[in-house]
């Protein structure tokens, strides 16, 4: 190690340890980086990974979810440098079913695939994942159904889906939400 202190500064300067040239404070100043001791920037870069991986996590729900989720929202702590950091987050999504069977059938894969987005599904994640299983599945038997009873009734051609759709009752939409915590 250079030192740039001279040997008549080490031996008469108090706050220069002798031998090192260091200053007896660096010490001390290296276990405060930014104003915060040790603890605290532990804390922080805790917090700092903590929100990475709420955002990440929340923002591939959007992703997938397209038109079928809202906004992610998050909830906050503040560390001990005066920054919010995410420490939980949220996105809604809309689980109700189509239309018709096959806009279920695509609306269930489209809320599946968005609940399983994330590396790490949370088990709320999981429990809609489930339902658009579910969903999916009924209407599947659903559309099965529909066509045995048409081939065995043979009530002429079928109605076509546009027309089908605006046969049917507004549904109004359900939603539910995706959530992880820390």
């Amino acid at each position: 190690m250079i030192s740039s202190l001279s040997p008549w500064q080490t031996a008469f300067s108090p706050s220069v340890e002798r031998g090192s040239g260091r200053s007896l404070g660096s010490e001390q100043r290296s276990d405060m980086q930014n104003g915060l001791s040790v603890d605290q920037q532990r804390q922080v870069d805790a917090l700092r990974a903590v929100d990475r991986k709420v955002r990440a996590h929340e923002l591939a729900h959007v992703a997938v979810g397209g038109g079928l989720v809202g906004a992610a929202s998050f909830s906050y702590q503040v560390g001990p440098d005066k920054q919010r950091y995410a420490v939980a987050g949220e996105v809604s999504i809309d689980v109700s079913e189509g239309r018709d069977a096959e806009e279920t059938i695509a609306r269930a894969e489209q809320i599946r695939a968005a609940a399983l987005a994330p590396a790490d599904p949370s088990s709320q994640d999981r429990r809609v994942a489930a339902l658009a299983t579910r969903m999916e599945t009924a209407a599947r038997q659903k559309l099965a159904s529909e066509g045995s009873a048409v081939n065995a009734t043979d009530r002429g051609p079928p109605v076509s889906s546009a027309l089908a759709a605006y046969q049917l009752p507004f549904q109004a939409p359900r939603t539910i939400g995706f959530s992880v915590f820390a």
